[in-house]
């Protein structure tokens, strides 16, 4: 049996493993193909088609911060992008621009915890940043240093980032990013749709009006799904005629999950890779 993980994350963005270590994790978790799918950020596609070992195929993509403006406030959500050229002028424009606005977010949200007497600095944040995309889990790596939280999770809770020192991101408008995706080649698919756990999710209809506009598929086998919500999933890409996908959501130390908790059907696959034409996986 094939195995197809198709989200995962490295320290181009909130993962802890750098790209060629996820390369390397990827093989020894027994998977044939892997995605790297790290926010807003095509940095590091190119250590990972460096590193990546024989046997194993990658797949280049990007988790991209959208909204949806239809409901009050607004709903944040992410769409899984593939296989887009990486150098579409339009799509890297604006995720530039994400990418900036998240590192203005993330020295705000230090400056308030400062702010309230919290034993952390930018710089520290930075450091465990490595150079790629800021984000709230390096603000939780320090807040563990301190000593605050025992984890991330933990430093997720309301008390902390999860609430008390929320600041709202930049992110872009949803039916822009699919058309941004789709223009430049990719293959948008909708991570985590029905993930209540993580707070408020969209309706069924903005899933209709995408599936219109050329959406791929949905994130349908993912941890934080439950039965009944992986169940609605499944019906509602079926009804629609969309792909549905499973996959890790692999962070490294920062999740709990496993590189391969979750896997695509090799058939999805295939039609994943069909309908694109900006980049093709790097083969096994």
């Amino acid at each position: 049996m094939i195995r197809i993980d198709l989200h995962a994350h490295s320290t181009a963005s909130d993962g802890t493993l750098s790209p060629a270590e996820l390369m390397a994790a990827a093989a020894t978790a027994g998977l044939d193909v892997v995605a790297i799918t790290d926010h807003d950020t095509t940095a590091g596609w190119a250590a990972a088609s460096a590193a990546r070992p024989p046997g194993l195929s990658l797949v280049r993509g990007a988790e991209l911060s959208c909204r949806w403006h239809g409901a009050e406030p607004p709903i944040s959500l992410h769409l899984l992008a593939y296989l887009f050229d990486p150098a579409y002028p339009s799509l890297v424009s604006e995720l530039a621009r994400v990418r900036a606005a998240r590192e203005v977010r993330a020295e705000r949200i230090v400056s308030l915890l400062r702010a309230d007497g919290v034993d952390l600095t930018w710089d520290e944040v930075l450091g465990y940043a490595a150079g790629g995309t800021v984000g709230r889990p390096h603000i939780a790596q320090a807040l563990t240093r301190a000593g605050l939280v025992g984890s991330t999770s933990e430093a997720f809770a309301p008390e902390w980032l999860g609430r008390r020192y929320r600041v709202p991101k930049a992110e872009l408008d949803v039916f822009d990013a699919l058309r941004l995706v789709r223009d430049a080649g990719g293959v948008a698919v909708f991570a985590h749709p029905r993930a209540t756990r993580r707070g408020r999710i969209v309706a069924d209809d903005l899933i209709v009006s995408l599936a219109r506009e050329g959406l791929f598929g949905l994130e349908g086998d993912h941890t934080d799904h439950s039965p009944a919500e992986r169940a609605h999933v499944r019906a509602l890409a079926e009804s629609l005629g969309l792909a549905v996908t499973g996959s890790s959501d692999f962070h490294g130390t920062h999740k709990s999950v496993t590189l391969g908790a979750e896997t695509t059907t090799p058939g999805v696959y295939e039609r994943l890779v069909a309908a694109a034409s900006g980049v093709t996986p790097v083969l096994r």
